[in-house]
């Protein structure tokens, strides 16, 4: 068995992903927009069903799809308005939205609990380079536009009196996070998306004292976690998606338990004044 047919392909995107994971999954939580990610990955099985029926790539209907999104979370701004409530409208309209239309669509039936959960390994080395194209182009706006959108996202009123629009940065947030989802579908599926973004970073959060710091740890996690997960699915023959996410999940326990014991034993031993 040639392994590097199967598992290479996985791993090279799941490991260049990093470079958009790391930086949108920190953004995510300073903005305070992690229900935003999990909006557009629910989104993203209209998109999938919308292009099988229009015979268009499917990368293509997810973007699309995202993009609509984006310009209508936009108009929906609204005081009256919570932004939670208005993304928990949108995210279980779009699911329920696209499940319904996957259903009409008999091959996208078969293949729905990859559109659901991922299966990177399915990638062959013929996808890589439109899928890697992608990912440098979100990689450069966001290397492009990373001190207006760390203004933004920690110093709001500071940025606003500097001349930075909060209204554009947060476009263009928005539209990097609608470009990875056409790749995180591939990796993760729609259910599993925001977990791939905020789980390295909250787990970055416990061992970070600045924000590059935080974006580095990001990527260090990232990396464990989606290798592992990508080798245990070869191992175990289990969906790819899943495994990433709970090899991730338990970075994150065994990093916070660890901490929490240190701080106890530092607390009980530590010389009394």
């Amino acid at each position: 068995m040639n392994w590097l047919e199967i598992v290479g392909p996985a791993w090279c995107l799941g490991a260049s992903m990093v470079l958009l994971t790391a930086p949108l999954g920190c953004l995510l939580l300073w903005r305070r927009m992690a229900f935003f990610a999990d909006t557009l990955a629910h989104g993203s099985l209209l998109g999938v069903a919308l292009a099988s029926l229009l015979g268009a790539p499917l990368g293509a209907g997810v973007f699309a799809v995202s993009l609509v999104l984006v310009l209508l979370l936009q108009g929906l701004q609204d005081r009256r308005l919570p932004m939670e409530s208005v993304l928990g409208l949108c995210s279980a309209t779009l699911l329920c939205l696209g499940m319904l239309a996957i259903s009409q669509v008999p091959v996208l039936r078969s293949n729905l609990q990859g559109y659901l959960f991922g299966d990177l390994l399915a990638v062959g080395w013929q996808d890589v380079p439109v899928l890697l194209a992608i990912i440098g182009l979100g990689a450069i706006v966001l290397a492009t536009q990373w001190t207006a959108q760390l203004r933004v996202a920690i110093q709001p009123e500071v940025a606003s009196t500097e001349g930075i629009s909060p209204t554009r940065q947060r476009l263009i947030f928005m539209l990097v996070l609608a470009l990875f989802t056409t790749l995180a579908i591939q990796a993760v599926g729609s259910l599993l998306m925001g977990a791939l973004l905020i789980i390295p970073a909250l787990t970055a959060r416990l061992l970070s004292h600045s924000p590059l710091q935080m974006v580095c740890w990001s990527a260090v996690v990232a990396e464990v976690g989606v290798a592992g997960g990508v080798w245990s699915s070869v191992w175990l023959g289990q969906g790819t998606g899943p495994l990433i996410v709970v090899v991730l999940a338990l970075i994150f326990g065994l990093i916070f338990l660890a901490q929490k014991l240190w701080s106890r034993l530092r607390h009980r031993f530590s010389p009394k004044h």
